[in-house]
């Protein structure tokens, strides 16, 4: 295969929402450690979140919401980051991934991305005048040696991944709330189909493992045959 073996990996809801509602106001990171039933085995997200690939997949979008415009610049980790993003991420947040990461790739179709203007031995950017993920994953593996990439960012983005058939493996996480709303955003959002010929473009499973974790959460890996 040219391009990395992907996995997605979500925390979401058992009606599938990755959200507590549809504002940036709204975040399961920022909610569910606060409410009772579901801040008790919380943990264990994390804690698989640690056994994930050392190459991770997210937007600047996801990262701007989680605050890294403006936070302290972390410690390096092991962790290779790629993010796509066109305007969300601003020049802090680009040091503070450069800081974070081993290496770390921006796709970008904004050829005024605040990137450009950032010199860090680790920061490689991939520009495309269209967004082109599957040519996208190929670079990362014929470039940078990305072998498996972990994908965590939102449901608009995962809906492209989707509809493209760059998914292998689904690895999510069931926490045990409901939470509504067809706002809020869910494992895969984006583009619906509207035709029977479009059914092709289904994500069909097999179920790897089904774990019952502790607190009533559930973990389902899944891989993707078709």
């Amino acid at each position: 295969m040219r391009r990395p073996v992907t996995t997605l990996y979500m925390l979401v809801s058992v009606d599938g929402k990755i959200s507590t509602g549809a504002t940036d106001e709204l975040d399961v990171d920022r909610d569910f450690p606060q409410i009772p039933g579901l801040k008790e085995g919380l943990h264990q997200y994390y804690e698989i979140e640690q056994t994930t690939d050392l190459w991770s997949f997210n937007t600047g979008r996801v990262q701007e919401k989680m605050g890294a415009n403006i936070k302290e610049m972390p410690a390096k980790t092991p962790v290779s980051f790629v993010l796509l993003d066109n305007h969300h991420l601003n020049e802090h947040g680009v040091r503070y991934f450069c800081a974070r990461s081993d290496q770390f790739v921006l796709i970008t179709t904004n050829k005024d991305h605040p990137a450009f203007g950032v010199h860090e031995d680790n920061l490689h950017i991939i520009f495309q005048e269209k967004l082109a993920l599957a040519d996208a994953l190929v670079q990362l593996k014929e470039r940078f040696g990305c072998e498996r990439l972990t994908i965590q960012s939102g449901g608009t983005v995962n809906g492209l991944f989707l509809r493209e058939k760059l998914f292998d493996f689904v690895d999510i996480v069931v926490a045990p709330v409901l939470i509504g709303g067809k706002d809020t955003s869910t494992l895969i959002d984006g583009r619906s189909l509207l035709s029977q010929e479009e059914l092709s473009q289904l994500g069909v499973l097999r179920l790897v493992e089904a774990s019952t974790l502790q607190d009533s959460y559930v973990r389902l890996r899944y891989q993707v045959i078709s």
